[in-house]
């Protein structure tokens, strides 16, 4: 990359970080509270974060949409990121099976998740993220929330996260048996 190219990105990074600074300020809410959604954001994937005091639990939820045109064949993927502080579950549903790699483990793991779970908090941000248009529409929205299927799995594994606690069977990888079937 050249000197010119390294300027542009920086100059993009620090726009976007003084944007990030003033959705903080337009939200009324504390810039430790919005961690878990740039970490989601910029990273990818589901956070949780605690204080020392564990007065403060947030945690950031991603859920993907595909929205697809078959008569234009195009579409694209909106990413719907829920920053919930202090969540509390109302309700969980059903019981599925997955394996799942924290970055905690070294290894994924056979757990049991909810496949359904409303949750509230004392504060919940949408950021939905539409890489067609490249904007990030964020809002304060009311809750209960409801979620089901994957998003529903990332709530109970971050919920554990904030709780301290770790639901693990005891079952890896290496415990599977392969079958060739015909």
């Amino acid at each position: 990359m050249d000197n010119y190219s390294d300027i542009n990105q920086l100059i993009r990074k620090i726009k976007f970080n003084l944007e990030e600074q003033q959705v903080i300020k337009d939200l009324k809410i504390e810039p430790d509270v919005f961690l878990p959604l740039l970490f989601s954001l910029k990273f990818g994937g589901n956070w949780s974060i605690k204080n020392k005091t564990d007065s403060l639990k947030v945690m950031a939820i991603k859920d993907k949409l595909t929205r697809y045109d078959p008569e234009k064949m195009t579409g694209s993927t909106l990413e719907i990121i829920h920053l919930i502080s202090n969540p509390s579950i109302i309700n969980e549903e059903g019981q599925i099976y997955r394996l799942e790699k924290c970055s905690e483990s070294k290894e994924r793991r056979v757990v049991t998740r909810p496949y359904k779970v409303q949750i509230d908090g004392l504060d919940i941000i949408r950021a939905e993220l539409n890489p067609k248009t490249m904007d990030i529409a964020i809002k304060h929205v009311n809750g209960p929330l409801s979620f089901e299927g994957s998003a529903a799995f990332g709530i109970s594994h971050e919920m554990e996260h904030l709780r301290g606690s770790k639901k693990d069977t005891g079952k890896c990888l290496w415990d599977f048996r392969y079958q060739t079937v015909d």
